[in-house]
Protein backbone atom coordinates (compact mmCIF):
# COMPACT_ATOMS: atom_id res chain seq x y z
CA UNK A 1 0.00 0.00 0.00
CA UNK A 2 2.87 2.43 0.70
CA UNK A 3 4.29 1.90 -2.57
CA UNK A 4 1.07 2.74 -4.11
CA UNK A 5 0.38 6.06 -1.92
CA UNK A 6 4.00 6.52 -2.64
CA UNK A 7 3.34 6.40 -6.52
CA UNK A 8 0.39 8.12 -6.55
CA UNK A 9 1.95 11.16 -4.68
CA UNK A 10 4.53 11.12 -6.77
CA UNK A 11 2.62 11.48 -9.42
CA UNK A 12 0.69 14.62 -7.43
CA UNK A 13 3.87 16.45 -7.39
CA UNK A 14 5.10 16.28 -10.96
CA UNK A 15 1.71 17.43 -12.49
CA UNK A 16 1.43 20.22 -10.39
CA UNK A 17 4.97 21.14 -10.17
CA UNK A 18 4.88 21.03 -14.81
CA UNK A 19 1.49 23.11 -14.00
CA UNK A 20 3.14 25.95 -11.94
CA UNK A 21 5.99 26.21 -13.93
CA UNK A 22 4.53 26.70 -17.03
CA UNK A 23 1.14 28.85 -15.81
CA UNK A 24 3.80 31.14 -14.91
CA UNK A 25 4.60 31.73 -18.50
CA UNK A 26 0.81 32.17 -19.58
CA UNK A 27 0.00 34.56 -16.71
CA UNK A 28 2.89 36.73 -18.24
CA UNK A 29 1.17 36.48 -21.59
CA UNK A 30 -2.22 37.65 -20.06
CA UNK A 31 -0.89 40.58 -18.45
CA UNK A 32 1.64 41.65 -21.46
CA UNK A 33 -0.13 40.14 -24.49
CA UNK A 34 1.03 38.08 -27.16
CA UNK A 35 1.92 40.28 -29.31
CA UNK A 36 5.81 38.59 -29.29
CA UNK A 37 4.56 35.62 -30.24
CA UNK A 38 2.03 36.86 -32.92
CA UNK A 39 5.38 38.03 -34.59
CA UNK A 40 7.48 34.76 -34.10
CA UNK A 41 4.28 32.77 -35.64
CA UNK A 42 3.86 35.00 -38.23
CA UNK A 43 7.33 35.41 -39.51
CA UNK A 44 7.46 31.48 -40.19
CA UNK A 45 4.53 32.24 -42.48
CA UNK A 46 1.98 30.44 -40.32
CA UNK A 47 -1.87 32.57 -39.79
CA UNK A 48 -1.35 34.87 -36.42
CA UNK A 49 -4.78 33.64 -35.00
CA UNK A 50 -2.23 30.50 -34.07
CA UNK A 51 -0.53 32.90 -31.53
CA UNK A 52 -3.87 32.14 -29.19
CA UNK A 53 -2.90 28.73 -29.03
CA UNK A 54 -0.27 29.45 -26.37
CA UNK A 55 -3.28 30.71 -23.93
CA UNK A 56 -4.66 26.76 -24.69
CA UNK A 57 -0.74 25.54 -23.67
CA UNK A 58 0.77 27.90 -20.90
CA UNK A 59 -2.89 28.81 -19.10
CA UNK A 60 -5.29 26.05 -19.61
CA UNK A 61 -3.45 22.73 -19.93
CA UNK A 62 -1.41 24.33 -16.52
CA UNK A 63 -4.54 24.50 -14.78
CA UNK A 64 -5.84 21.07 -16.34
CA UNK A 65 -2.93 19.72 -14.60
CA UNK A 66 -3.06 21.62 -11.28
CA UNK A 67 -6.40 20.61 -10.53
CA UNK A 68 -5.80 16.99 -11.86
CA UNK A 69 -9.01 17.40 -14.42
CA UNK A 70 -7.92 15.30 -17.21
CA UNK A 71 -4.33 15.63 -16.58
CA UNK A 72 -3.14 13.24 -19.51
CA UNK A 73 -4.91 15.46 -22.17
CA UNK A 74 -3.38 18.52 -19.92
CA UNK A 75 0.11 17.11 -20.28
CA UNK A 76 -0.55 16.40 -24.24
CA UNK A 77 -1.35 20.24 -24.95
CA UNK A 78 1.55 21.29 -22.64
CA UNK A 79 4.09 19.23 -24.71
CA UNK A 80 2.70 20.32 -27.99
CA UNK A 81 3.25 24.29 -26.82
CA UNK A 82 6.74 22.78 -25.76
CA UNK A 83 7.36 21.78 -29.90
CA UNK A 84 5.92 24.78 -30.96
CA UNK A 85 8.16 26.93 -28.90
CA UNK A 86 10.89 24.39 -29.48
CA UNK A 87 10.78 25.18 -33.46
CA UNK A 88 9.30 29.27 -32.94
CA UNK A 89 12.07 30.25 -30.34
CA UNK A 90 15.25 27.24 -29.63
CA UNK A 91 15.49 25.05 -32.59
CA UNK A 92 19.05 27.47 -33.42
CA UNK A 93 20.13 25.66 -30.07
CA UNK A 94 19.18 22.47 -30.50
CA UNK A 95 22.39 21.35 -30.66
CA UNK A 96 24.00 24.17 -28.91
CA UNK A 97 25.79 23.85 -25.43
CA UNK A 98 25.24 27.03 -23.09
CA UNK A 99 28.50 28.10 -22.81
CA UNK A 100 28.18 29.33 -18.73
CA UNK A 101 27.27 25.88 -17.61
CA UNK A 102 28.13 23.44 -20.20
CA UNK A 103 24.84 22.16 -20.34
CA UNK A 104 22.39 21.21 -23.14
CA UNK A 105 21.29 24.72 -24.86
CA UNK A 106 17.70 23.82 -24.20
CA UNK A 107 17.69 22.16 -21.26
CA UNK A 108 15.14 23.25 -19.19
CA UNK A 109 12.82 24.01 -22.45
CA UNK A 110 13.47 19.97 -22.96
CA UNK A 111 12.70 18.81 -19.25
CA UNK A 112 9.48 20.33 -19.78
CA UNK A 113 8.72 18.72 -22.66
CA UNK A 114 9.26 15.25 -21.68
CA UNK A 115 7.93 16.04 -18.04
CA UNK A 116 4.86 16.26 -20.34
CA UNK A 117 4.94 13.40 -21.74
CA UNK A 118 5.34 11.94 -18.85
CA UNK A 119 2.40 13.00 -16.87
CA UNK A 120 0.64 12.62 -20.23
CA UNK A 121 1.41 8.61 -20.13
CA UNK A 122 1.26 8.08 -16.65
CA UNK A 123 -1.66 9.88 -15.33
CA UNK A 124 -2.38 12.10 -12.73
CA UNK A 125 -1.71 10.58 -9.49
CA UNK A 126 -3.30 11.70 -6.42
CA UNK A 127 -6.18 14.72 -5.69
CA UNK A 128 -7.39 14.81 -9.74
CA UNK A 129 -10.79 16.48 -10.29
CA UNK A 130 -11.59 13.51 -12.07
CA UNK A 131 -9.79 11.03 -10.85
CA UNK A 132 -11.00 7.44 -10.90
Amino acid sequence: MAAVASDKAGKFILRVALGVIILFHGIMKLKGGIDPVTAMVTAQGLPAFLAYGVYVGEVLAPLMLILGFYARVGGALVAINMLVALFLVHRADLFGINPQSGGWAIEFQALLLFVAITVMLIGPGKAGINEK
